[in-house]
């Protein structure tokens, strides 16, 4: 008896440290990072580079898996619906995580309650431009609207995307502006109509403007972020411009499904801070016009979320955006 009471006592000695590796231990295997939208869009550009620079930094592959439909919905939810055990992971946007819980009537995830907050990994603003016969400030374009009410329209790449919500946003938090909102399929079209003087503005990103803007298509008034963009240091921001506090941007976060383990949360933590405090990713983010996240931790990407929510739930809801 005494000494199968020693056996037991001695294989729990050796056990316990084992299993405390065990749960320790991450990652043992290839991580999975969902991007919820299609191939080769700047969701998918940017999430393949943080995969590329976190299997350097981890040890294990990220294995990039493209799930797109539903503005994001199909991969929120898979990732919503995976395992907590930090091997499949979310690469969220403003789409996921800013807009669909207002603007969709039945929502197929609670962005706060059914996910892990990791990582805010960066965000791209969105760039006020005009056609060439506009004003060559914000504050002349707003002056001219509030003048001519009904007489001007604006455009976007889409009913209830980021790019028509900032433009229902401006027009709110100038005091207001009877300007049409004319919705395209996609920024081409929109940028081919504004060019050809069937809308007055926009706004987009840098990437898809900057080129048109330098080769005297279109002008580029400001840019809805906190700082100037290192790519066109020229340009002022909106709130330099004279829209106070006005900020918006699309955003791509790291996520995980809820309850993931907290040291698992950790070596993620750690791992995604190295990342951005690697000088050539944020250069590579800069050069994309999509400015690091600063000071990025689990608990400042928790409020982001829930900030970002409020921000855009009432502006939605004024513009009529639902989705069923």
């Amino acid at each position: 008896m005494k000494r199968r009471h020693l056996l037991s006592a001695g294989l729990g000695l050796v056990a316990a440290p084992s299993l405390v590796r065990a749960q320790t231990k991450y990652p043992e295997r290839p991580i999975r990072l969902v991007i919820p939208f299609a191939p080769a869009g700047p969701t998918d550009i940017i999430g393949r580079k943080v995969g590329e620079r976190m299997t350097g930094l981890m040890g294990q592959t990220w294995v990039i898996d493209n799930k797109a439909g539903a503005a994001g919905s199909i991969g929120s939810v898979e990732v919503k619906n995976a395992k907590p055990d930090g091997y499949t992971l979310l690469f969220a946007t403003s789409s996921t995580h800013a807009i669909n819980p207002t603007a969709y009537v039945k929502p197929l995830y609670d962005a706060v309650k059914d996910f892990t907050p990791i990582a805010s990994i960066c965000v791209n603003p969105a760039v006020l431009a005009v056609r060439m016969d506009m004003p060559d400030t914000v504050m002349g374009l707003v002056d001219l609207m509030k003048k001519n009410p009904g007489k001007y329209s604006y455009g976007s790449s889409g009913t209830g995307g980021i790019f028509h919500l900032s433009g229902e946003y401006f027009k709110r938090e100038v005091g207001g502006m009877d300007v049409e909102h004319i919705p395209y399929k996609g920024s081409g079209p929109a940028l081919n109509d504004m060019m050809s003087g069937q809308i007055a503005w926009m706004f987009d990103t840098f990437a898809t403007m900057l080129p048109l803007h330098n080769a005297g298509k279109i002008r580029i008034l400001a840019i809805a972020y906190s700082a100037r963009s290192p790519i066109a240091p020229q340009v002022p921001t909106m709130i330099e411009a004279g829209v106070k506090g006005y900020e918006a941007y699309t955003f791509n976060l790291i996520l995980g499904p809820a309850n993931l383990p907290k040291p698992i949360v950790d070596t993620l933590d750690q791992a995604s801070r190295k990342m951005l405090a690697d000088p050539d990713m944020v250069k590579y983010l800069n050069d994309l016009g999509a400015p690091p996240t600063p000071d990025t931790t689990p608990e400042r990407t928790a409020k982001f979320i829930t900030d970002e929510i409020a921000k855009w739930a009432p502006v939605i809801k004024a513009a009529g955006v639902k989705v069923e």
